[in-house]
């Protein structure tokens, strides 16, 4: 991979949340090792945080090693820890799209972003999106889907479908989709991620993935016919698997990532066997993403026990993709 130069930039995401604090503590363990830079309103930083105010990312080379470097975006009111204020919901907003412009302008390697409360963004600003990811998609235009990933040293997981009720899932689900979201994971693991030749496993949509049509029809109606599909053009994958038993030690080392059909088939296994390393990816975009793999944690921000592991591997995930090899 060629080095894509320039900072990782931060967003901050909720400022009531633990985005805040997670991100000077990740700046405090990286800096002088991965070029950092955030973006939001300095009032929302933990007390004491030192800081300098820049106007464009590449200017953290003239800040002092010890001081985070701040894109400064003033925000409609200050924060209270644990208690999301709408006033500050375009704020958030503004400030991924001005990340996202930085990065897509060259200015800056990748992006990774602070948890959101989409709650606050729909009271605050008629937040249109279902997620984080659904909004970096509309702002890179559009013209791509973006699939989304977790990914720690123990598993990458890919869900087919994400922010969606399970009673929804069966109809969501459609072999263009599932044709989509393979395609965009096998490419991004060869070109960002570095592996030649990626070896993906499907799990299937029902029990036992269907047990020969005894528990649901999917995986011989079509799924199986997507994976034999892709596989015929000298894809390495191979399914559709029985998800209750992909997620071993075992059976994790036959691939190098799992694509699920839902959410929680495919969030629950990293969770459980990684939860403070695992980190969210955003594949398809023409940027790099990344993000920690948690919510804004209202119960225990301004706190300053958040735990910034998540965070920590987001920015190095990020890096990584970019060539910068950490």
């Amino acid at each position: 991979m060629t080095p894509v130069t320039g900072p990782v930039l931060m967003s901050c995401g909720e400022p009531a949340g633990i985005g805040p604090e997670i991100a000077v503590a990740a700046w405090d363990a990286l800096k002088g090792t991965i070029p950092l830079a955030w973006m939001g309103d300095p009032r929302h930083l933990p007390a004491g945080t030192r800081f300098t105010a820049i106007t464009h990312p590449r200017e953290i080379a003239e800040v002092d090693a010890h001081a985070l470097p701040v894109l400064v975006h003033s925000f409609a009111a200050p924060t209270i820890p644990g208690h999301p204020n709408p006033a500050n919901a375009q704020g958030v907003i503004d400030v991924i799209a001005a990340c996202v412009g930085w990065v897509q302008d060259g200015a800056a390697a990748a992006l990774c972003t602070a948890p959101i409360h989409k709650k606050a963004l729909i009271d605050g600003a008629d937040f249109q999106h279902p997620g984080h990811t659904e909004f970096l998609q509309a702002l890179a235009g559009g013209t791509s889907r973006a699939v989304m990933m977790l990914a720690s040293d123990t598993l990458r997981v890919v869900p087919t479908t994400i922010h969606i009720a399970l009673e929804d899932v069966p109809h969501a689900l459609t072999p263009e989709l599932l044709h989509e979201t393979i395609t965009i994971t096998h490419n991004a693991l060869r070109s960002q991620f570095g592996i030649k030749t990626p070896r993906i496993a499907v799990a299937g949509l029902n029990p036992h993935a269907g047990e020969g049509g005894a528990m649901g029809m999917q995986e011989q109606d079509w799924i199986g016919d997507v994976i034999d599909t892709l596989a015929a053009t000298g894809m390495n994958i191979r399914g559709p698997l029985p998800a209750d038993t992909m997620f071993h030690a075992r059976a994790r080392e036959g691939y190098d990532v799992a694509v699920a059909m839902y959410h929680d088939q495919a969030l629950i296994p990293i969770k459980t066997l990684d939860f403070d390393r695992g980190v969210n990816v955003t594949l398809g975009l023409p940027f790099i993403r990344t993000s920690p793999d948690h919510g804004t944690a209202f119960d225990i921000a301004g706190k300053g026990i958040a735990n910034p592991t998540s965070m920590i591997e987001a920015i190095k995930l990020a890096a990584h993709m970019a060539g910068q090899h950490v």
